[in-house]
């Protein structure tokens, strides 16, 4: 029975073609964790994570030297006798490290997802099976990836998204010009293209009270982290009030997180990022908390996942199955270079892209990339 004999961590900036910012940050770049797990036998596979610390309290660095120092050095040695003793370690675990290993209290959702993904990928291969939470499932018909664009977006790429004939968009907006940016938006999409709109915590209640009313009047009815993801009352306020769908991302990583939230009734829609909910395990339990609660869900992504973590998000999506919303699967449509093959990407209209197949996840990960754009790396053994 093949045994973990070393991990390799690696903090990784994948530049992008072109800036992505919203009102909580801007990047260039994907400032991601990478995580190469080796088994004795030589097998080995890929886990990717990227920390943010406005949504799961964790810089890298930080992550980095949890994993390195509390986390990986417990694997050290483990083995896992098939894929349902894994499935069961993992789910035990629901998103962070044991509790005898890291305090639950501790920022970690995005540190374990790197682990939850490679221990999957590593353990498929010795096996050689693919990772199957529902055995059989299939990326659902109905679902499209959305567009995510900046306020900022200019005429020819909204144009270019209609033209594809993307149902749906989400537009990221700011604290001021809000109306003026969703009437523009609305202007060169059309009337038959979904918008929904993401602040980032940009709001103050009465903002998103007036936004939500004048918003109306562009058929824009989904609103995604319009407050500070501490404002419970003011988030429960804004359902009460308006009636319109109040999704909850920042705020949201753990089953602590939800459950206050659904006690609070501060959301009816969630945002769920394989990331920042502690890897593929994690977050399917917290779809399945949020679907027992009737709330909207959305498959969300950190921005610059390679194909590796959509991967894992094409996996999920077809295990959850009722999924209003899915955003991911980027590919060499945000990256300059893409560490993992086949690159996953949507295609027009927001097909997602043909399924890999093969044991573990069904992508190869190439460390020559990940070492040319490597800022930090790490063996653990």
């Amino acid at each position: 029975m093949p045994r973990i004999a070393s991990f390799q961590l690696w903090c990784v900036d994948l530049p992008f073609r072109h800036a992505f910012k919203h009102a909580a940050a801007e990047r260039r770049q994907s400032d991601s964790l990478f995580l190469q797990c080796t088994l004795d036998d030589g097998t080995y596979g890929f886990g990717e994570s990227l920390p943010r610390e406005y949504v799961s309290g964790e810089t890298r660095d930080g992550a980095f030297q949890l994993l390195a120092q509390r986390v990986l050095p417990r694997l050290i040695g483990r083995s896992f006798g098939n894929m349902p003793e894994l499935l069961n370690f993992l789910a035990d675990s629901d998103g962070k490290a044991p509790v005898d290993w890291v305090d639950a209290s501790t920022p970690q959702t995005a540190a374990w997802c790197a682990v939850d993904l490679a221990l999957l990928d590593t353990f498929g291969r010795a096996w050689n099976q693919p990772i199957e939470l529902v055995p059989g499932a299939e990326f659902p018909g109905s679902v499209r990836y959305s567009p995510v664009v900046s306020s900022s977006a200019g005429a020819k790429l909204l144009l270019l998204i209609r033209l594809l004939g993307f149902p749906q968009v989400k537009l990221k907006v700011e604290s001021d010009g809000v109306e003026k940016c969703v009437s523009r938006a609305r202007h060169f999409l059309g009337s038959r293209c979904e918008i929904r709109v993401d602040a980032n915590m940009a709001w103050t209640v009465d903002q998103a009270l007036l936004q939500i009313k004048a918003l109306r009047q562009f058929n824009v009815r989904s609103f995604e982290q319009p407050l500070a993801s501490n404002d419970f009352a003011g988030a429960a306020r804004l359902i009460s009030e308006t009636g319109a769908q109040i999704m909850v991302d920042e705020g949201l990583t753990d089953r602590a997180s939800l459950a206050n939230l659904l006690s609070r009734r501060a959301c009816n829609a969630v945002n769920l990022r394989i990331s920042k909910c502690g890897g593929l395990v994690g977050t399917f339990n917290r779809a399945r908390q949020a679907k027992e609660a009737g709330l909207a869900i959305q498959i969300g992504c950190q921005v610059g996942e390679s194909s590796l973590l959509s991967a894992a998000h094409l996996h999920l999506v077809s295990a959850i199955q009722h999924v209003t919303y899915a955003e991911g699967c980027f590919g060499l449509r945000l990256l300059q270079e893409d560490p993992a093959s086949p690159v996953l990407q949507f295609r027009a209209g927001g097909r997602p892209p043909q399924h890999p197949r093969g044991p573990g996840w069904g992508v190869n990960v190439s460390t020559k990339t990940l070492a040319r754009w490597s800022s930090r790396q790490l063996i653990i053994d």
